[in-house]
């Protein structure tokens, strides 16, 4: 399979170990794929420049939470950063050059220009990804606290996070203890290709869908909700021998699968069409 250069460069990036993944690189080549002539290294500056000028702002006596207060009022007075709550789906709020440009986002892409401001400043901080919202934390072991990008750097605490959760899926959902944990960053990206995906199947704009679920199986081959989705997409394109590899592979990991009846019927169809 042949990749484009921003694919190339994607891939080469999440080859290596998670510790050493540029996250903000990374982001950006999926923004390329969109934007070809996007210059990657004036966008890790404009973030280095961010950095720079949240460090003359720390006060003598930097304790965590003045940092964040900080981080807070740079970003979000300062520079202005805001949730899009006008314009949610827009893709444009998950390429991480259009939010650094437009000041504007969704919880994930605020969230990595905080992170990626935060560890500029070596200050840690790492993602939490909460069902149907996205928030960070410091790995700092004596702070169990999470700051809310998407609502300028609100802090919360776990009490806070339930309600986050009930408000979203109602009041029977139980917040669960991995619901707060720190996830790695290349499930952090996986999370950001999943939200692309599902504004370009929203517009039936099937090519580029296809072209997140490919990055996000490079992240994790077994995926099976985009193996299934993606073997989808290339039956209805008439891709029968790579949607049957995909639609059995997925049956392979999910063999128990609520809707394995139908893509088993799915299959049975290829085979038809094939044996034709």
């Amino acid at each position: 399979m042949e990749f484009s250069p921003a694919r190339q460069r994607f891939y080469q990036e999440i080859q290596q170990p998670e510790e050493q993944i540029d996250l903000a690189a990374a982001a950006l080549y999926i923004a390329q794929e969109n934007y070809p002539d996007l210059e990657v290294e004036a966008y890790l500056n404009a973030l280095d420049t961010m950095a720079d000028e949240v460090r003359e702002r720390l006060p003598e006596e930097a304790y965590p939470l003045k940092i964040i207060r900080t981080l807070n009022q740079y970003l979000f007075t300062d520079l202005g950063f805001k949730g899009n709550t006008d314009d949610y789906y827009d893709p444009r709020n998950s390429f991480l050059n259009e939010v650094i440009e437009r000041r504007t986002g969704i919880p994930i892409s605020l969230s990595l220009v905080y992170l990626e401001v935060a560890r500029r400043i070596d200050f840690p901080m790492a993602g939490v990804g909460l069902p149907g919202h996205f928030l960070i934390r410091p790995t700092l072991e004596e702070m169990a606290i999470f700051v809310d990008p998407f609502h300028e750097g609100e802090i919360l605490f776990e009490a806070d996070c339930r309600d986050r959760l009930q408000a979203i899926y109602g009041e029977g959902a139980k917040l669960q203890p991995e619901h707060l944990e720190v996830i790695s960053p290349k499930a952090l990206l996986a999370r950001l290709l999943s939200n692309l995906k599902i504004i370009y199947l929203h517009h039936r704009d099937r090519i580029k869908a296809l072209g997140t679920m490919d990055r996000i199986l490079l992240m994790f081959p077994n995926a099976a909700p985009e193996l299934r989705d993606r073997g989808l997409i290339y039956y209805q394109q008439g891709r029968l021998t790579e949607a049957r590899y995909d639609l059995e592979l997925y049956l392979y990991e999910r063999p128990d699968a609520a809707d394995a009846f139908e893509v088993r019927q799915v299959i049975e169809q290829i085979e038809r069409v094939k044996d034709s």
